[in-house]
């Protein structure tokens, strides 16, 4: 819807390529997984001293191996009952929100 046209943006042909760019370029890389030695969403505090690139993974397979390999940490929505999956839109929404408040805090 335009977004495409006031937001700057890049293509890789390969998240792995985007990810050394972004690692070369001083940026904290922390994917968006539910995997074993996550930070949890809501005890994440995210530095303002360094630019942070968060890494989202498909629905189904969610984010590449080799990808969660080379970043910098895992970060996990907390959720409870039985089903533990959200649709890849609301996770993003979610944890953009929450990253976003916890920086505009810092700064004030």
């Amino acid at each position: 819807m335009g977004a495409t046209d006031t937001v700057e943006w890049q293509y890789f042909p390969t998240t792995m390529e985007a990810v050394n760019e972004l690692k070369a370029n001083g940026y904290d890389i922390f994917t968006i997984e539910q995997a074993q030695g996550s930070h949890m969403l809501d005890a994440f505090r995210p530095s303002a001293e360094k630019p942070l690139a968060l890494v989202f993974g498909n629905e189904v397979s969610g984010v590449d191996a080799e990808v969660m390999k080379i970043a910098d940490g895992c970060i996990e929505i907390p959720q409870s009952g039985m089903k533990h999956s959200l649709n890849i839109s609301v996770s993003t929404g979610i944890v953009v929100w929450d990253i976003f408040c916890k920086l505009k805090a810092q700064q004030a």
